[in-house]
């Protein structure tokens, strides 16, 4: 038999890449004879970037000029993959600082990218972001001006956006010939009741009366800017609204362009039996998410799926496995994923009539 294991990561345990391999180690140890391949998936968050490194082994890393050890790669068609939360993501911070955090970091990365003539395209990965500041963090680095009253810079972070009174972007360079394309695993606003600040500022350690001063800035940005809200805006904190004010971006489904990057279709028509999983599946799950859309191109293509999770809204029974029916308890399985993760590949692989 020939099987795909292809798990997005167990966010905050394990990389997509250690999950496959202990679900592959679980399984083969029940049937070694079995044809296993590893193609590790993600949607645009943490983990994107090397997940697209692992199938392009032509692709040049190159190093960012951070502080803090960071790289972006380039593919040999002239497009740069950079990842946001490798840049300034949430799981980089000692402390959550929801008002002040920002993209700054990043505008700085993608302004030396830019300045790279090898570079015909940049695909951003906007996931795991930890501010609310609408990108502008990233186009001040870019060479914007954000003033307020006085004619004076607004300070950094979504905070600074209730200070807003003039924009300038002038100095911002063009974008790259084949343009700019952000993947996104959502399709919030910038504003509003499902807007960026609401939704996603209290996972960024926003209280009440922060996410309605982030909510505030975020108001103020569109009302200056003058540009219209836009499904997919409110992803990592606005930043696709703020780079659509530069370069008059594209957005894409971040699950379903690492899919395209890394040949997952071609590998699922010829497998026999798929396996894809994450930390937790629920009704989110099949909404631009790894699991839904290797579960449609599975169906598409009549290959079997089955899911390997950490915990699971509804029993899974003949479609899968969770490690919360392995593990004595939740905690158990968060604080031991590789070892539940063997255990499930083998539970599956006994299932499959050995």
């Amino acid at each position: 038999m020939k099987v795909l294991i292809t798990p997005d990561s167990f966010k905050g345990t394990l990389s997509n890449l250690e999950s496959a391999e202990a679900i592959a180690q679980g399984w083969l140890s029940k049937r070694p004879l079995d044809q296993i391949s590893i193609l590790p998936m993600a949607d645009g968050g943490e983990g994107t970037l090397e997940t697209i490194a692992l199938r392009y082994e032509d692709a040049i890393r190159i190093p960012t000029d951070l502080e803090r050890e960071s790289s972006w790669l380039l593919l040999q068609d002239g497009t740069a993959i950079v990842e946001l939360a490798d840049i300034c993501g949430i799981t980089h911070l000692a402390k959550l600082d929801p008002l002040y955090a920002n993209t700054f970091d990043l505008g700085a990365v993608l302004k030396s990218i830019i300045q790279d003539r090898r570079v015909r395209k940049i695909v951003l990965t906007v996931g795991g972001s930890a501010s609310t500041d609408g990108g502008v963090g990233a186009l001040m680095a870019l060479g914007a001006r954000f003033s307020n009253s006085e004619g004076e810079s607004i300070p950094l972070g979504g905070i600074g956006l209730t200070e807003l009174v003039s924009m300038d972007l002038k100095e911002i360079p063009p974008a790259p010939i084949e343009g700019v394309t952000c993947l996104v695993d959502v399709t919030n606003h910038l504003v509003g009741p499902q807007g960026s600040a609401r939704i996603f500022g209290p996972q960024k350690g926003a209280t009440e009366e922060q996410v309605e001063l982030l909510e505030r800035g975020l108001n103020r940005l569109k009302e200056v800017s003058g540009q219209e809200d836009f499904s997919g805006a409110g992803a990592a904190g606005g930043t696709p609204f703020g780079l659509n004010l530069a370069w008059s971006i594209s957005l894409d489904s971040g699950a379903l362009a690492v899919a395209t990057l890394i040949g997952l279709e071609k590998a699922i028509a010829e497998a026999d039996l798929v396996i894809t999983g994450e930390g937790r599946l629920d009704e989110q799950s099949y909404f631009g998410k790894v699991v839904g859309v290797v579960t449609s191109i599975a169906n598409q293509s009549e290959t079997r799926i089955i899911y390997c999770v950490g915990s699971s809204a509804k029993p899974l029974n003949e479609k899968g496995i969770a490690l919360t029916d392995l593990a004595p308890s939740l905690e158990d399985a968060m604080s031991h994923p590789k070892k539940w993760l063997i255990a499930a590949g083998d539970e599956l692989a006994t299932r499959e009539g050995v």
